[in-house]
């Protein structure tokens, strides 16, 4: 029998594990971005949009869409043979945010993904990151029909702290979601420096 990393019994050490928060506003593409890095089949909680969310959930500028995750996405991503990132991704509905605490608890950073077409939908998402003080970074989801404007005009429609980084990127792509994770990355350790230091 064969032995890898994280094999306990053969006396190998665990990798360790990352918690990383995939938020943001309904609709802008959490669950494809979870699903696009993922390297195991993600678990999902996704249920048909019913007539019950009419008047409850805003569908403006994405009518097209007909399922909504109720719970959280989950995924894995292993960096090396030490680290390995667990991905959760949180529903984008206001009244789902009371499992926001619970999903965040522990969380090293989150990536809070924004759509220029409906960029308020935003602002709930940086706003709880900021009151936690958990390091986060905005990732533009560029869908191929949404006005493209540059990186500094959406940092300052956001309103955003200098220091928090803002990509972009397209959701469905493995190697741009990876990067949108580096970038987290990078940012959670320098903002963990003055701490360890």
């Amino acid at each position: 029998m064969g032995s890898g990393p994280s094999d306990v019994s053969s006396g190998a050490a665990l990798p360790m594990a990352i918690k990383v928060l995939i938020a943001g506003g309904f609709g802008v593409g959490k669950t494809t971005l979870v699903g696009a890095v993922s390297e195991i089949r993600p678990m999902r909680t996704e249920e048909i949009i019913t007539e019950a969310s009419v008047g409850v959930d805003d569908t403006s500028g994405i009518e097209a869409k007909t399922t909504t995750t109720v719970a959280m996405d989950f995924g894995r991503i292993t960096i090396n043979d030490e680290v390995v990132l667990y991905l959760f991704g949180t529903p984008g509905q206001d009244r789902f945010w009371f499992v926001w605490d619970e999903l965040s608890m522990g969380a090293v950073g989150a990536v809070v993904l924004a759509d220029t077409r409906r960029l308020a939908a935003s602002f709930p998402s940086i706003d709880y990151f900021e009151r936690r003080g958990t390091p986060f970074i905005v990732a533009v989801n560029c869908f191929d029909d949404a006005p493209r404007y540059q990186s500094e005009d959406v940092k300052l429609a956001l309103n955003l702290d200098p220091d928090v980084p803002l990509v972009l990127c397209d959701a469905r792509l493995p190697t741009s979601g990876r990067e949108v994770l580096i970038t987290l990355m990078e940012h959670a350790m320098r903002k963990a420096e003055p701490a360890l230091s």
